[in-house]
This record gives structure tokens, sequence and C-alpha cells, in this order.
């Protein structure tokens, strides 16, 4: 890797202040901070490491704290001459979804509001003469980027872009109607004003992108910047082709959408998009076919520039890597699926690898797989039976949970692969027994990638029917509380045809990082331990903080929490608390921009209540409701830091 130079502790110092900064008016620049209490003599003081101070979870002893987001962590950096500086953090939301926000032309708009594919507002009229708009009540996926010339009006600053997505809503105003799936996803920029003396960002303009080019966008969740700057989308829980006619949820999809139950494509969704901004804060999209259809969640693509590990969140995913023919370009390449050899463990203190091995799939373009989607019904591809027909053409595979017995028609293979890719991986003997592999991320220094999963359940647990016996990933119990896994990236690599694969980032093992713990209920109602991860969701790592941010989406954890785990010390600090019922979202962990180090970070659904929240809900419920547009909105935002102790050392 190329030598990053050690930052000053003045340097260092600014950027951990505008660890987004609450503002700074409160204090002072970091700079007149350290000329304030006589730190100016040492001023270069080189940068040495960064420790997070964890919280305490929210208990009922305060009920305000369980019901919006809470914060009572802190960061302090070391130096190398023995100071240190502490910040504390805090959360600063851009809006609340449902909130009306500038367009930047005079004019208002809704944030998280749903459009069709004329880009006209979709109505939600399930309470008479009380008809809106629909927004969102789930933001997920989020970016922090710079465009290079880039010119906003209202800036007074420096203009910073936030990419957000908005995965789903949860239910129609009238709080009977499900409405998951039902709303092509939005997404938007926001055009932030970025203070340089305090780093606080400030919204100024909210653009909705036009997704009618790529048919709209089908449960966006997590996203991750990549290297050339661009916002990696994703698609979810791709529709089943083959059951399409019979899916409620797609109909109702292709409706709101089109005016049509009937006109939206299945093959159109479950794919990659990618966002590209405008140096005056609007935006184009486009959607990558050739990354394989799977339920993507999250996109982690190497410093290489053309690797990308990819999370797949389904009963019976896999490990997905596509390798692109160019750097910055994801339009055509290599689609690759894992084969998990012996040894694999969930537990960390195993310390056991499982090797990978690497089947290929297929190479593409996306040009020539969107023609097939375009054109090919299901069973022009393959035929799928969901009982054993009795004929030795067809191959018995699992997937989605349930066994089935498939048979690639002729000249099909490639269809096969980038159209029905994850029953394509299972027939050409890739390991699809993992359940729900949520984030991914990179810590290229160590040339080590992090994969969650959120539970380890059904197609992993031996004995289960989902489970496929040999296929490397055989627990010998649950553990609903989920595991981080790290793999090992190496080059070097050959496929199991033994055609060398051309990069230098290939996961080469798996083993487990961190794991959560499953309990009987305690007081709280948590049915895992609330002082470990429950349910590992986002990912993101921090080259400068040495640290692996972790969001949970939890049905075991009363309140779901943000926490940061430095990969040196082994240290694991809760950072954040959600509010109860909801999920930590948008994690995005920006080492630098103009100066500045960012945690971004959203939550989802507040007060969605399961089965846990039977101790917590009667006197929740109506605070959460306060709070957050009586449980139809939720935060987009970012934690902040401001100096606490100006000088320890």
């Amino acid at each position: 890797m190329p030598h990053t130079p050690t930052p000053s502790r003045r340097k260092t110092l600014q950027m951990l202040a505008g660890l987004p900064l609450l503002p700074l008016g409160a204090g002072a620049s970091a700079t007149g901070l350290l000329a304030a209490c006589g730190g100016g003599s040492d001023s270069t003081a080189a940068f040495k490491s960064a420790s997070f101070t964890g919280m305490a979870a929210p208990t009922l002893a305060n009920p305000a704290a369980m019901a919006t987001t809470t914060v009572g962590s802190a960061l302090k950096a070391t130096f190398d001459d023995g100071s240190t500086q502490s910040f504390a953090l805090a959360y600063q939301p851009f809006f609340i979804t449902g909130d009306m926000v500038s367009d930047g032309k005079g004019g208002k708009l809704l944030a998280g509001g749903y459009y069709d594919i004329r880009n006209q507002p979709i109505i939600d009229a399930t309470v008479a003469g009380g008809e809106r708009q629909f927004f969102s009540d789930a933001p997920d996926g989020s970016s922090l980027l710079t465009v290079p010339n880039a010119k906003v009006d209202g800036v007074k600053g420096k203009p910073v872009f936030a990419v957000v997505q908005f995965e789903y809503t949860t239910w129609a105003q009238d709080g009977k109607t499900d409405m998951y799936g039902k709303l092509p996803s939005p997404i938007a920029v926001l055009t932030l004003d970025q203070d340089q003396a305090t780093g606080k960002l400030s919204l100024v303009k909210y653009h909705n992108v036009d997704t009618s080019k790529v048919y709209g966008l089908w449960i966006t969740c997590g996203a991750s910047l990549s290297p050339w700057g661009t916002h990696l989308s994703s698609e979810e829980y791709e529709p089943d082709a083959f059951t399409i006619g019979s899916n409620a949820m797609f109909k109702a999809y292709s409706q709101n959408l089109y005016g049509d139950a009937a006109r939206a494509n299945p093959y159109h969704y479950g794919h990659m998009p990618e966002v590209t901004v405008n140096p005056d804060g609007s935006a184009s999209i486009k959607k990558h076919f050739c990354m394989g259809r799977i339920s993507h969640e999250l996109v982690q693509v190497m410093p290489d520039q053309r690797t990308a590990l990819m999370g797949d969140d389904a009963t019976n995913s896999a490990y997905f890597v596509f390798v692109a023919d160019r750097e910055k370009d994801l339009s055509s390449g290599t689609l690759y699926a894992a084969r998990v050899g012996a040894g694999f463990s969930i537990d960390p203190a195993s310390g056991s690898a499982a090797p990978l091995t690497w089947i290929r799939l297929g190479s593409a373009t996306s040009a020539e797989i969107e023609q097939l989607a375009n054109t090919l019904k299901p069973a022009d591809i393959m035929s799928v039976q969901a009982k054993d027909p009795g004929d030795a053409s067809y191959t018995r595979i699992v997937a989605n949970g349930k066994a089935e017995w498939i048979k690639i028609n002729p000249g099909m293979d490639k269809a096969a692969a980038f159209l029905e890719t994850h029953r394509y991986a299972a027939y050409k003997g890739a390991s699809m027994g993992f359940t729900k592999m949520e984030g991914t991320t990179v810590n290229a220094r160590d040339k080590v990638a992090y994969s969650a999963l959120q539970n380890c359940e059904k197609s992993m647990v031996a004995g289960d029917a989902a489970n496929v016996p040999g296929n490397g990933i055989s627990i010998p119990r649950q553990l609903k509380a989920g595991v981080v896994m790290a793999l090992s990236l190496r080059g070097g690599q050959k496929d199991t045809d033994g055609k060398a694969i051309n990069s230098e980032w290939m996961p080469v093992d798996t083993k487990a990082l961190l794991a959560g713990e499953d309990i009987a209920a305690d007081a709280l109602g948590n049915t895992a331990n609330p002082d470990r991860i429950a349910n590992p969701d986002n990912l993101k790592f921090s080259e400068k903080l040495r640290t692996l941010f972790i969001g949970e989406d939890s049905g075991q954890h009363v309140n779901n929490f943000l926490w940061a785990y430095n990969v040196d010390t082994k240290q694991l600090s809760r950072i954040m608390s959600i509010p109860a019922g909801g999920e930590s979202t948008g994690l995005h962990a920006v080492d630098e921009i103009n100066g500045w180090t960012y945690i971004m970070s959203n939550f989802q659904h507040a007060g969605d209540w399961g089965g846990i929240h039977g101790v917590v809900k009667d006197q929740l419920d109506p605070l959460i409701r306060a709070n957050y547009r009586g449980k139809a909105g939720a935060a987009v935002g970012y934690l902040t830091g401001t100096p606490s102790q100006p000088r320890l050392g």
C-alpha cells in the first residue's frame, strides 16, 4: 500500500473535531482551541491512535432515552507525545422523513417522498380526507462525497453531497395496510453546506433522483461509496420470476410504479444500481445487470477499483465476487461464487478459518444481460420443479429454503448465471448455505474483508430442511444473534476450473471475528446479550481510526445499537442507541472530506414492536409517536463530536 503521511496533532484535531461536530460555536475551532489551551507548541505531535469510550444501554429508568437516538459515548485521540484529546459524541439529523425540505429552486420537496415512473407523487389515500404523498420510514444506505468543481446556490462554505436511499415504507397512514415492497424505492441527493471553520454540515438542497430509465428501484438496502466517488446502491430480495404471477407484493409494486399491476418485469430487479452526482447536486443512475441477480445488500469495491465483494441477504445465500474488466467501470466483468471448505465455524474462540475456492459463473456486459432481461421469460432459461420429477436430467438444489429440481435449457447458461444467479450458483456447486448475509466492508491495510451474518439459522444448521449437506456451511446449532466474519484477501488465485482470477483482492478463507450471544429474555425483554453485538447488518471500516463500525438490525435487542470495534485493541464499544423497535442503517465512515472526519448514521421504523418489546411497548409507544410523526418518520443524519477535554496529556 502507498505510504500515507501521519497527520500532525493540529491537523488531526481538526479532522477529529469535525467528527463532524456539534456547532463549535459552543467551543472553538480545533486550532483556536489548541491556542487557547497553550497547545500551539505541541502542534507537531503526530496522531497515534483513536479509541471509543462506550455508553451504557438505555433502560426504563430513562424512557425518553429509549425513545430516541441516544449517544453517551466519546472518541479519544492519542498522540505520540503521550497527550490525548477527547470528543463527546452526539447525533445531528439533517431531517426526519416527512419534513418539507428545499429543492434549491425556491420550492419544497417531501423528504423520503415516493414517485412513480413518470416522477409524479404516489398518494396514500388510506385515510379518507387525509390523502397525502407516501413517504418512507426506512432510510437506509448513504454515501458522503465530493464532486470536482461543484457549485450549488446557497452554499457558503464548501459543497458536500450525501446520497440517501429509502428502502421501504412499513405501513400506510391508516396503520393497517402493509406497504413493505409495494412502493418503488426513492433515492435522493442532499447538497450540504460544509462550514470550513467547524465542519458542520447543513442541508441546502434535496434532489430526488429520476429512476425511470432503470425501471424504478426495488427495496434498496445497504450502500457503499465506490473508490471513484459514486454511490453503489442495492436491490434486495430479488423477486422470484417463476412465482411472480402469485406475488401480491410485486403486483402492488408494479401498480404503484406503472399504474399497471402486470407491467413490471421481475428480471429488471435484484441488481446493483450506481448513482453519479453532478456538480450542481443533481444525479444520474444506471443499473449493472452483470453483477448477478441476487439479494444485493451491500457491495464493497476493493482498492483495485475492480473487485467487488457482495452481500447476499437471503436464505441459502453465498459469497459472490464480481471482477470488473476495467477499473472504475462495473459495466462488464466476471462473476464468481464461493465454495466453502472444511473448518467453517461461527465461534471466534475457535480460530478456525475455512478455505474458499471460487466457481466461475460467467462473464458478461451489463448491456447484454439487460437485453436478455427484456426478452426472456423464466421458462426460456430453465425448468424448475417443486417435487422430484424422477428425471436424471434434473439437478436437485435448495433455493429460498426449499428443495427444487432444475434443468438449464440448452444455450441458456449465461442467462441463468446472471438472471437466475442463486439457482445457477447452486447448480454449479457453490456453497449456498448462509442466512441473511448483510453488510460487507474492507480493511485495506490488512487486506481483510468483513461480512455480517445477521442470523445463523435455517440453511446454516445441520439437519435443517434448508441445509445442504456437504456444502461446507453446517453448524451444530443456531445462533440467532449472528456473527461478523473476517475474510483474508489475496491475489494469485485460480477458479475451480484452474483458470487464473484477475484480482489481487480475492477472499481466500473465512473465520468468525465477533459473535452475539442468545440468552433467555432479560428483565427488559432482550433475547441477546445487550453488551455484545446482535444481528449485525451495516458494516463500515475506518482506516484512520482502525475501527470496524457495526449497525444492528436486531429482533433481539429492545434498542438496536451502533458499535465500534478497534481491530488492534479488540475493544468493542457501544456508541449509539437507536429508538426502540428501530434498526440502525445508513452507516458510512468517512475518514476525510476537506479535512474533516464523519460517521453517517440513519435509522428505520422506530416503534415497530415485536415480541421482545412487551415490557417497554406501552411506556415507549407514545414517546416515539411524539418524536417521529406518529411512527411514520425516521432520521437521516450523522454523529458529531466536540472537544470535551481540551488536553489530558
